[in-house]
């Protein structure tokens, strides 16, 4: 088995990678019997040396690999014939802007496995930047406080080596008394939480956040059953919410009414109530100054996230009244964070976090016969059709939605 990292292409360029130089040596540590090859690239986190140096072989030719290995979509006149790739294609919920690569990766009879497909039998994911999302949006979230109000005072965080200098810039600041209300307790949520414990915010329960007063900074963790409730007024579980979402009303505004900060770390599923809309936005009761949309749905469920920012321009701002785009810094202005790939921005430390997760659950699978089936449930394609998991594209790669 000849496996390969690929060079990034897309624009703007991506410095991660599925794997380290260090992630390369366990694996053939671990396979000997496989082989791993680096494509040349001068955009990567880690350098060709850093991969020649643990004896890892690099050249710029990978066209004898089986398997190759990268992160973004590949522009369709790089795709290789018949060969296995693993990358976020971004096809899954029928972007249109991605059709061509859909089409091209079936003409090119190419096996597709896309990283956000790869699950366990309950449909988890396995795999997926989410948690360095979840740091790098808390961070950002501060730091576009800062911007707005003052008296924090941090630098961009892909400015920053790794999370370790990143945690060394938030050592030198103090909060004042804020309240922070965050949405989700997934991947994402945990990167978030481990920033504001580290910032040493105390963590107060939803009942006590709405209900109490302090004296010091805090912040609540909301998961969904916290911010919805049935509109017939049962109180059923929360896959009881995923089952049926529509049966559910937003309750979010008892928080936002006491919150300075929000911090969305939810996954959004179809049919689900929004978290906040644009009229309650308008209400004199809505407090949140800054919103931090690690989530990043455009014109969804929060509504003041009306476009994604970047990491150049990381934060906008909204008014709520007009509804429109101004300056962040306007009186009226929600100050909103909306980056849509924050792990670039700690492309280190999310690379190497991936390359482990990879190694863990997906890379044993080309080794044991698929024996708990992670190949079989991911993979998109394969002999220039849909599997039957994906079939549901069909109409998508011809043109027809």
């Amino acid at each position: 088995m000849k496996f390969a990292i690929i060079k990034e292409r897309k624009n703007p360029p991506d410095r991660r990678v599925v794997f380290s130089p260090e992630a390369c040596v366990q694996l053939l540590e671990t396979y000997p019997t496989c082989q791993i090859a680096v494509e040349t690239s001068d955009i990567r986190i880690f350098k060709d040396e850093e991969y020649l140096e643990k004896g890892i072989e690099v050249k710029n030719n990978i066209e004898d690999s089986d398997v190759l290995f990268g992160v973004k979509e590949v522009p369709v006149d790089a795709l290789i014939p018949n060969k296995s790739y693993f990358f976020f294609s971004h096809t899954i919920k029928k972007q249109p802007y991605n059709r061509k690569l859909l089409r091209a990766l079936l003409d090119k009879n190419i096996t597709f496995y896309d990283h956000e497909t790869i699950v366990n039998e309950k449909g988890n994911r396995l795999i997926g930047f989410g948690y360095y999302a979840g740091i790098v949006g808390a961070y950002n979230t501060i730091r576009a406080y800062g911007l707005k109000y003052g008296g924090i005072n941090l630098p961009k965080a892909s400015t920053l080596k790794n999370k370790k200098e990143l945690e060394d810039e938030l050592k030198k600041i103090s909060l004042p008394n804020l309240k922070i209300v965050m949405t989700g307790d997934g991947r994402v949520g945990k990167g978030a939480k481990e920033i504001l414990d580290f910032l040493g915010i105390r963590k107060v329960s939803a009942e006590a956040y709405v209900h109490e007063t302090f004296d010091e900074p805090v912040y609540t963790q909301l998961t969904v059953l916290d911010y919805n409730r049935r509109k017939d007024g049962k109180r059923l579980d929360k896959f009881d919410f995923f089952e049926d979402p529509s049966a559910y009303e937003s309750t979010f505004m008892k928080y936002a009414a006491k919150s300075d900060i929000y911090i969305a770390c939810h996954f959004y599923g179809d049919g689900a109530p929004f978290i906040f809309t644009r009229s309650d936005a308008k209400l004199p009761e809505f407090n949140i100054k800054v919103v931090g949309d690690i989530s990043c749905d455009i014109d969804g469920p929060v509504a003041s996230t009306i476009r994604a920012s970047t990491i150049e321009d990381p934060v906008y701002g909204y008014n709520p009244h007009t509804e429109k785009e101004v300056d962040f810094k306007d009186k009226d202005a929600i100050v909103v964070m909306a980056v849509d790939n924050l792990p670039c921005e700690l492309p280190d430390n999310a690379s190497r976090g991936f390359g482990d997760m990879f190694l863990e659950h997906v890379i044993p699978a080309f080794f044991n016969g698929d024996k708990d089936g992670v190949l079989a449930r991911s993979m998109m394609c394969t002999q220039g059709k849909l599997t039957k998991k994906f079939a549901y594209l069909q109409d998508y790669v011809d043109g027809k939605e």
